[in-house]
């Protein structure tokens, strides 16, 4: 895979933030259970070391996790952020593809749990859990 392919099934992300528009170009791809996000690693990603930075995996995981529960309660709620946890396996370079494949355990009327395994290349990096408070939109 070069550094221009994106996996099949991947399109634009569907939703822009300030927080993550320095990461552009980001892809998401949906399934019947999860939000799949992913992104061709570059410089803008890594730390000083030449290699991913822990807090772009974090993040990434978070969004993809909350976008996941969100899907599972078929949009009509949001989520906020209760507790986020990752653990770090691994690493990746400059030109690798990241992905951040989520899984949603349980969603209630109030509270979502979710899991994530981060992969570069198919090759997992990290795995992230987090709870959500469910947040009835406006």
């Amino acid at each position: 895979m070069t550094s221009a392919n994106i996996p099949e099934g991947f399109e634009p992300h569907f939703r822009k933030s300030p927080f993550t528009d320095p990461w552009e170009p980001l892809y998401s791809k949906r399934t019947e259970k999860a939000v799949i996000m992913g992104l061709r690693l570059a410089k803008p990603h890594t730390n000083a070391r030449g290699l991913i930075h822990g807090g772009l995996i974090a993040s990434l995981a978070d969004n993809a996790m909350g976008y996941s529960c969100a899907q599972a309660t078929d949009w009509v709620t949001s989520f906020v952020t209760i507790s986020l946890a990752v653990d770090f396996t691994g690493s990746a370079e400059i030109g690798q593809w990241l992905s951040v494949e989520s899984d949603v355990i349980r969603t209630g009327s109030t509270i979502c749990f979710a899991q994530s395994l981060i992969k570069a290349d198919d090759i997992v990096i990290a795995r992230a859990s987090g709870t959500f408070r469910v947040v009835k939109k406006q």
